[in-house]
């Protein structure tokens, strides 16, 4: 039987968002879905001022959160930083009755802009997606969420085919209804090598 529904929270950070095609594609695919919840923060916090308390409840309103964003020097972009500075407090999100985000799910969105090959031992960046996204994975792991594999699309630079730019903003899709709508087994995923794109089908979307 599938979970129940749940309430998706995507926090999206990327600073040059008119320039990137694979993330504006993304975005379309999953914006005003029932249940969902886009919040572009480079839009609501071009000042950098963030505020705190608001993030904090939308975050306890939802049961999902998703953090998109491109793969910036192996991390995120600048405003997402400071947000998880910020945002997940101790005391709140971890540490001495910091329960908030117990038994939430967390999913990383990213874009790279180099090839998949290049995020192995023997490429170019000498670590996997999975290796180099360890802090967000052990963030989530401090504030009791269940961390899953990442969604990732490779090659965001080069990549020019509508056609291929939209197969990825289609799975993007099928992800997140599935994380709304309980139909995403975490026991399915522990079989992910590298991203939980690979093979949708196999999942079960």
């Amino acid at each position: 039987m599938p979970d129940p529904a749940r309430r998706v929270l995507i926090l999206f950070a990327h600073p040059a968002f008119q320039r990137s095609r694979i993330n504006r594609a993304l975005v379309d695919s999953v914006r005003g879905l029932d249940g969902v919840t886009f919040h572009d923060l480079y839009e609501e916090y071009a000042s950098y001022r963030i505020n705190v308390r608001r993030e904090q409840a939308l975050l306890a309103e939802h049961d999902a959160v998703v953090w998109q964003h491109p793969f910036y020097w192996y991390s995120c972009p600048a405003l997402l930083k400071e947000w998880l500075d910020l945002v997940l407090e101790y005391g709140w999100a971890y540490g001495e009755k910091g329960t908030a985000l117990h038994g939430k799910r967390a999913l990383s969105a990213i874009t790279t802009g180099g090839r998949e090959a290049a995020y192995a031992r023997e490429g170019y960046n000498r670590f996997s997606i999975r290796e180099l996204l360890a802090p967000f994975e052990q963030t989530a792991s401090l504030c009791g969420m269940e961390w899953l594999p990442p969604f990732a699309v490779h090659g965001a630079v080069e990549m020019e085919d509508k056609a291929a730019i939209d197969a990825h903003a289609a799975d993007y899709r099928r992800v997140v209804e599935a994380l709304r709508d309980g139909r995403l087994d975490a026991r399915r995923t522990t079989r992910v090598q590298r991203r939980i794109n690979e093979d949708l089908a196999a999942l079960g979307m």
